[in-house]
C-alpha cells in the first residue's frame, strides 16, 4: 500500500473517530458522510470511496486492543487460518 492511501485511510479514520462513530457502524446514511468526503476530497470514483471508507474501518477495528485477526478476519474477507 502507498503511503498516499495510508494517509487517506488515516485521514477518513480520524474523522471517524472524530465523529464518535462506532468502528462497528453499518447505516449506509451514516457512512454517506465519508463516502462523499472521499470522492470529493480525493477525487475518488464512487466505488473506490466506499472501499477507502471500509478500509478505515478496518483500520479502526485492527488498531483496537480487542480485536483478533484471526477470529474476526472473516468478517471483512480476510480469510486468515
Amino acid at each position: 500500500m502507498n503511503s498516499a492511501r495510508e494517509s487517506q485511510i488515516e485521514k477518513i479514520a480520524s474523522m471517524i473517530v472524530s465523529d464518535k462513530v462506532s468502528p462497528d457502524e453499518q447505516n449506509p446514511e451514516k457512512l454517506q458522510k465519508y463516502y462523499d468526503y472521499a470522492e470529493k476530497n480525493f477525487h475518488l470514483k464512487q466505488d473506490d470511496a466506499v472501499m477507502l471508507v471500509h478500509e478505515a474501518f478496518l483500520y479502526l477495528k485492527l488498531k483496537s486492543t480487542d480485536f483478533d485477526l484471526l477470529q474476526e478476519g472473516d468478517k471483512f474477507g480476510a480469510g486468515f487460518s
